[in-house]
């Protein structure tokens, strides 16, 4: 499992020397993007022989039959990768289809250490890291959304912490929808551009963010709240 940089270019900063080595020993790989792999592939090395590398794209909607191939060469005795777009494969990322099959055909599965905004967000966020939920991507539409938001809400008045992410361009809206939908009390950490020279991460009350809305558009973004 490959961690990827979150975006920024300089990925010494966040990309352990260790894993860089490994990733840049592999030629086979299963990727959510094949396109931003290669690119990420050439940025650790630039001698990479990505016409010698197989990559298999993997959607939310593949399943194992899609992967048979890939399989079939890691029975056969190649290691393989698997790269999530950006941050660690798994999480809010197709590749725990291919984590789960590997389990189940009796193949070992080993993380290498790199970023996930998540864990960076849920560590600097100074809620609680003891309990905590992520969710994801919440409903589009804003009557869903806030609907979802009253409910991790009110699973967050336990102790707690809600996590969920938004695609970069509705940030905007979904911050909206949390003033709108929560209590003014309850706490919320905006985590966005992590790891990035432009990162913005702050705890405050929904009232806080109401005097003071952040400008968030386009920019990745975690969002976590405890009421």
């Amino acid at each position: 499992m490959i961690p990827v940089t979150l975006g920024n270019a300089e990925h010494s900063l966040t990309i352990p020397r260790g894993t860089r080595e490994i990733t840049a020993a592999l030629r086979l790989f299963a990727v959510e993007e094949v396109r931003s792999a290669r690119r990420y592939l050439r940025s650790i090395d630039r001698e990479f022989p990505i016409d010698e590398s197989l990559f298999f794209p993997v959607g939310k909607h593949s399943d194992a039959a899609d992967l048979n191939d890939f399989f079939v060469m890691v029975i056969a005795g190649f290691d393989a990768g698997v790269m999530s777009e950006a941050g660690m494969p798994g999480l809010a990322d197709p590749g725990n289809i291919v984590a789960a099959e590997a389990h189940r055909r009796g193949i070992r599965v080993i993380p290498l250490t790199g970023p996930s905004s998540v864990m960076l967000a849920l560590a600097a966020s100074g809620l609680n890291g003891q309990s905590f939920a992520f969710h994801g991507y919440l409903p589009v539409d804003a009557a869903g959304r806030q609907k979802a938001l009253r409910e991790l809400e009110k699973r967050s008045s336990g102790g707690q912490t809600q996590i969920f992410i938004e695609t970069p361009f509705r940030n905007g809206k979904m911050l909206e929808d949390i003033i709108t939908a929560c209590k003014p009390s309850t706490r919320l950490c905006i985590a966005a551009d992590i790891t990035l020279d432009s990162e913005f991460i702050l705890t405050t009350t929904v009232a806080g963010w109401r005097a003071d809305i952040p400008a968030l558009d386009k920019r990745p973004a975690v969002f976590l709240l405890l009421a």
